[in-house]
């Protein structure tokens, strides 16, 4: 951060409020307008608070992606040609880009930072190479994903729409490491607009062609950088499509008859795209994902062992996926409620452990209200509590079996975070709602229908 990060700024966050004001109106209704500028506010102070963390005390990627930028936006400087040729790259080194490439670490084909150092290099070119400005820029593209996903679950399930602004945008891991000069954020944002394709297009049915790109889109954003957040997300989501669709069966014979099928048939298409999606990646091939993961696991303890972190051990393991199988268990309590308030090491961690301890509360309250059988009953019930869970479970299980240490865990488990905190939500509401008067619920449903 340099002196020009203090005047160059408030220009430009003048810009994006102007902006966002403007838009307010269309994007959000009577109940949720009032979330719009405060979400958008945390977003951005989460990016800039994150850059004075790294840059006083840390050090690390978000340094990294801002230095690798810089050399980008000298290129541009140079020539635009070859700024332009950066930006665009496949990963070829030509004559033109050959004395930039030399100073990058992270340059070159299969690179997954690449994708983060491409979005802030354009970045830089429209802020004088400001590092504040470029990490507002990515909290407010990251912003437009997490609302989109707001608006998803609220018109879903509208009477729960102030937890779920909870459950989106105010856990402060979320807003914190999701929102900077970092591939977290581009990831959870293009996992916002992923799941508004997905409900808009293929489960209301609306703007079909707009949703097939832009769901395409997010989907190779994410594939650029975090490819193991789409072998977690297809699965469970493809299965919310087909029960959407089974429900549409008036006939309750038929649709037990047709459910099967439509299961099997989602299971078919997700093991396609997990299998095409793996062998695109050696490091996540299917035959090789339990090595990988063993691998990541034993190099993440031994640098959190070098500079006295705060690692974990769940149990050892062997490379294979049976071996990341017998972990599971341990991997889903580790990633949904650790660290826990004794394990926590320094401020960030603390913060971690609130919301860990948040969510083991919530979940044991649940289920002691509602009752075991009936608490899973419904979320088998509710297509939408079926992807939240299956897709939280799933992401718990990649995460918890490969970080090691909870400094990595906290960051990496961010996608799962609102899912798994809106579904506890979603459920609340419906078991909440069902031992209501009928006559309250429907004039609820009424209010928030004509919002």
């Amino acid at each position: 951060m340099e002196l020009k990060d203090l005047y160059i700024t408030p220009f430009y966050l003048a810009i994006i409020y102007m902006l966002a004001y403007g838009l307010r109106s269309s994007v959000t209704n009577v109940y949720t307008k009032k979330y719009f500028i405060p979400a958008l506010t945390v977003k951005v102070v989460g990016a800039i608070a994150l850059g004075i963390l790294y840059y006083t005390l840390y050090g690390g990627d978000t340094n990294n992606y801002y230095n690798h930028a810089g050399i980008i936006y000298h290129a541009f400087g140079d020539s635009f040609a070859a700024g332009w040729e950066l930006v665009t790259t496949a990963g070829d080194v030509t004559p033109a880009i050959s004395k930039y490439v030399t100073q990058m670490m992270w340059f070159g084909r299969g690179s997954n930072e690449y994708f983060v150092i491409r979005v802030a290099g354009v970045f830089a070119l429209l802020s004088f190479c400001t590092y504040t400005v470029i990490a507002v820029l990515f909290a407010t593209i990251t912003f437009t994903g997490m609302w989109a996903m707001y608006m998803t679950f609220a018109k879903i399930r509208p009477q729960a729409y102030k937890e779920l602004a909870i459950a989106v945008f105010f856990l402060p891991s979320v807003f914190f490491w999701g929102s900077g000069l970092l591939k977290d954020s581009l990831c959870i944002g293009a996992l916002g607009w992923l799941f508004y394709a997905f409900y808009r297009g293929t489960i209301e049915r609306k703007n079909i062609l707009r949703c097939a790109v832009l769901g395409a889109s997010a989907m190779g954003v994410i594939y650029a950088m975090k490819i193991y957040i789409l072998l977690a997300f297809l699965p469970p989501a493809l299965l919310w499509v087909f029960n959407e669709s089974t429900q549409d069966i008036r006939n309750t014979a038929v649709r037990w008859l047709v459910k099967p099928l439509f299961l099997g048939l989602g299971g078919v298409v997700a093991a396609y795209a997990i299998v095409q999606l793996s062998a695109a990646d050696a490091r996540f091939n299917i035959d090789k994902i339990g090595a990988q993961s063993k691998l990541t696991a034993d190099y993440l303890q031994q640098v959190s062992k070098a500079e006295q972190g705060s690692g974990y051990n769940i149990g050892a393991q062997d490379g294979t996926i049976g071996g990341m199988v017998k972990l599971a268990p341990q991997a889903i309590i580790v990633s949904l409620f650790r660290p826990f308030l004794w394990e926590a090491r320094n401020p960030t961690m603390g913060l971690s452990a609130l919301e860990a301890t948040y969510f083991l509360y919530l979940t044991i309250r649940i289920f002691w209200r509602v009752g075991l059988f009936k608490t899973l009953s419904t979320i088998g019930r509710v297509p939408v509590l079926t992807l939240c869970f299956i897709f939280s479970l799933i992401f718990a299980i990649s995460v918890g079996v490969s970080s090691g240490n909870f400094g990595t865990l906290v960051r990496y488990k961010i996608p799962l975070m609102p899912f798994y905190l809106a579904g506890l939500y979603i459920l609340q509401s419906i078991t909440v709602a069902s031992a209501q008067p009928k006559t309250r619920q429907a004039l609820k449903l009424r209010q928030l229908a004509n919002a």
